[in-house]
């Protein structure tokens, strides 16, 4: 069987590892002998976000009804989608339409769930969605505390020479190979090492800049 693996990284990547997540699918497809023909891969975009405005999400659906691979592969539904019942059930029965399977390596009971199966992922949908309210309720009242007391709210700005990784790049090395090897000086000069969706993120940047 072709397969598709689809990951996404939040825009709160300390909870979110698109890399463990990558790893664990490869994983899973080639322990069932299945082809891994395609990897879409959303780094720091809100599943809040309609499936257009996701470049990956976007591309992946385009493949589906061009029917480039035969299953979509994704870590749990959330990843998929956050946008809410109606967009996640749509989604999914357009990749059934255009004639694809999809497979939730965290919620594998969705195979076994019968007439029941639009049921259960509307309520997980409607769960994920929700989790993401909360989730930028509690943020925004963070923030609101923090700046009460006083504190400098944003991250420290780094030391990560994009050049330097694209000569990594150049030479052949994965993005998950550069994230292993390079290190980098924060503005506390303490040695950081740089994180897979940096290097992702840093690069396209790049690209985009140099095709101007």
């Amino acid at each position: 069987m072709h397969i598709a693996i689809y990951t996404r990284l939040s825009p709160n990547p300390e909870k979110d590892d698109t890399e463990s997540q990558l790893r664990d699918l490869i994983k899973y497809a080639k322990d069932r002998e299945w082809t891994i023909v395609k990897q879409y891969s959303d780094i720091h975009v809100s599943g809040s976000k309609k499936g257009k405005d996701r470049p990956q999400f976007a591309k992946m659906m385009e493949d589906a009804y061009k029917k480039e691979f035969d299953l979509l592969l994704f870590w749990s539904l959330d990843r998929l989608s956050r946008e809410g019942v109606a967009e996640t059930i749509s989604y999914l029965n357009q990749l059934t339409d255009a004639g694809v399977g999809y497979r939730s390596y965290t919620e594998q009971y969705f195979d076994s769930c019968g007439i029941f199966k639009d049921v259960v992922i509307a309520v997980m949908a409607t769960v994920a969605k929700q989790e993401r309210v909360r989730l930028v309720e509690r943020t925004k009242a963070g923030l609101a505390l923090a700046r009460a007391k006083g504190k400098i709210l944003g991250r420290p700005k780094t030391r990560v020479d994009s050049s330097v990784l694209a000569q990594l790049r150049s030479k052949g090395m994965t993005l998950e190979e550069i994230a292993a090897k390079y290190t980098y000086r924060d503005s506390k000069d303490r040695i950081r090492r740089v994180s897979y969706s940096t290097v992702s993120r840093l690069l396209t940047k790049r690209e985009k800049e140099l095709a101007k």
